[in-house]
């Protein structure tokens, strides 16, 4: 691994780009709800993304490591990581992409927090408590912005968008705390995508979800965009990355990811971004940037 504090370009240029796919996730699953029931859409792209990594870790012949000791954190990570995107994906339907990438990135808070009592040695510094007290304060923010709206299921939807926020917080706690923080990471990925496929699958139909209601060529192209770029390839190329800089050094660029997403949020579908939601976004990428840092 290359211990380097910077960067080279080429390395800065494709985090970057990670970014702002992962920022666009949120647009994309917006519009694809148009056409697809929320939960269903979020299983067909973890299904979809399960079967591309299969295929991956066949070709290159990636060993799985002992399956005994991962199984178990591997299925809970894998709920988790279900429930994270059936809270999104439906939160989603209620609110919009630019409030939702809000929500979802202050992730790193409950990480933090959780961690704190979850993973040895991985305590509360100074600078991460400064991050949690920015990142707080944004979301107080954001939601004292909804309250002076009179949309009540806006305000659900921003609330299903922290929840996915929470179960993502929890599955990166999980996967610290438990054997999953020695397996290969496309161990972790597999256990992730297979077990919220099978969860999403079966939430939709207990839900009696109508599914691909309304296909059109946009709504298939956005399918493909989630699963093959968002759902696998993005996450192949940040976990090569990891495997090749340091984490810190990569983590430092994630408070772009809510950055690209409200840029495109607001340009592509037109959504309203104001002066009270920009502050908010700028306290959540504040506190991205500090508890990475911590």
């Amino acid at each position: 691994m290359n211990d380097a504090r910077t960067l080279p370009p080429s390395a800065a240029t494709t985090q970057v780009l990670l970014c702002m796919i992962w920022g666009l996730g949120q647009v994309a699953a917006k519009v694809g709800n148009t056409g697809i029931s929320p939960i269903w859409q979020a299983a067909l792209r973890s299904i979809g993304a399960t079967l591309l990594l299969v295929g991956w870790i066949a070709w290159r012949g990636i060993p799985l490591g002992r399956r005994g000791e991962t199984l178990l954190p591997g299925t809970v990570a894998g709920v988790l990581f279900g429930l994270e995107f059936t809270f999104l994906f439906v939160g989603l339907v209620y609110t919009t992409a630019v409030r939702a990438v809000v929500m979802l990135y202050s992730a790193p808070f409950f990480v933090a927090l959780g961690a704190h009592f979850f993973v040895p040695g991985d305590r509360l510094s100074r600078n991460k408590l400064i991050g949690l007290a920015a990142a707080f304060a944004g979301l107080v923010l954001a939601f004292a912005d909804r309250l002076t709206l009179p949309d009540a299921q806006a305000l659900i939807g921003d609330l299903l968008c922290l929840a996915g926020a929470v179960m993502w917080g929890a599955t990166t706690v999980v996967i610290k705390a438990t054997a999953l923080r020695r397996a290969p990471p496309e161990t972790t990925l597999l256990y992730q995508l297979a077990v919220s496929a099978l969860l999403m699958s079966a939430l939709s139909y207990a839900l009696d979800e109508p599914g691909v209601f309304a296909p059109t060529p946009l709504i298939w192209s956005l399918l493909a965009f989630q699963i093959v770029v968002v759902g696998c390839a993005s996450l192949l190329i940040w976990f090569y990355l990891v495997s090749r800089y340091r984490a810190t050094t990569l983590h430092a660029f994630t408070f772009l990811t809510p950055l690209f997403g409200v840029i495109a949020g607001s340009m592509l579908l037109g959504e309203p971004v104001g002066p009270v939601l920009i502050g908010a976004l700028a306290l959540i990428a504040a506190g991205i940037v500090l508890v990475n840092r911590g």
